[in-house]
């Protein structure tokens, strides 16, 4: 018989066009501490890409349900973990908390884009229904893909990207258009998200877009036991400024562990 493993599980969701690879550091610098899981979500890395029938109403709670059958390969069916979400895996997370709350010990997330809790005025929200309809109405995949990098890492960032990482991106463009109905149409609020009671933690980048740091600032406020922090860098910074994030999300840990 083995020996149960005494590091304190830790589920990982990556964001948009990304991958479990993502979080890659912080496994690497915190794997003695912490038992990491890291997910592929739904069309990104080694996971399934939305069968038909799935995709004519897709929603979080299809993103949702792939995690809970991901993680009955890696934890017992009732074991707890703490839940660490960026971007669309942050979305997906806040679902998840109110899914399975009596499971998760804490939440933390950066800049998740969950836009379904802005209201319809809100110039966030504005911000980035700009962009879902400048995805939706480009005339290519790369063009579509052009608008959606160009939000996030700025003016040329696209172009400037070496071409084969530029396919790679074009390639997953029609998961991030399901990606944001899914965002869009889900329809928690922000009285849903005062019943996660769990300890949470809210990062957002020093320089992020308006849309995410209007998420981000509703959503602290509506938690009832939110901490929040700024990072250096924008909204990839899990990625280009990993040390920082990183930094933050295992203080967290370390405190509600």
């Amino acid at each position: 018989m083995s020996t149960p493993d005494p590091r304190p599980a830790v589920v990982l969701l990556h964001s948009s066009m990304s991958s479990r690879s993502q979080w890659a550091a912080l496994m690497a610098a915190h794997e003695a501490r912490y038992r990491f899981i890291a997910l592929d979500l739904l069309g990104y890395g080694k996971a399934p890409f939305p069968d038909e029938a799935m995709r004519s109403n897709f929603s979080l709670a299809h993103e949702v349900a792939a995690v809970q059958a991901a993680l009955a390969s890696h934890l017992g069916e009732d074991e707890p973990f703490h839940l660490i979400g960026h971007s669309y895996g942050g979305a997906i997370a806040l679902r998840l908390a109110r899914t399975a709350p009596a499971r998760i010990r804490s939440l933390a997330v950066f800049e998740p884009v969950a836009f379904h809790l802005l209201e319809a005025a809100d110039p966030g929200r504005a911000e980035v229904s700009a962009v879902i309809a400048a995805i939706e109405a480009a005339a290519t995949a790369e063009e579509a893909t052009r608008s959606f990098i160009d939000y996030w890492n700025g003016p040329g960032a696209f172009d400037a990207m070496p071409a084969p990482v530029r396919e790679r991106f074009t390639a997953q463009v029609a998961k991030v258009k399901l990606d944001f109905v899914a965002l869009t149409g889900d329809p928690a609020t922000l009285r849903d998200m005062a019943a996660i009671g769990i300890p949470a933690l809210v990062l957002t980048g020093r320089a992020g877009p308006a849309s995410t740091r209007a998420v981000a600032t509703r959503l602290a406020a509506a938690l009832p036991r939110a901490a929040t922090a700024r990072t250096p860098g924008g909204h990839m910074a899990p990625i280009t400024h990993a040390a920082d994030v990183n930094r933050e999300l295992v203080d967290f840990l370390q405190k509600v562990s």
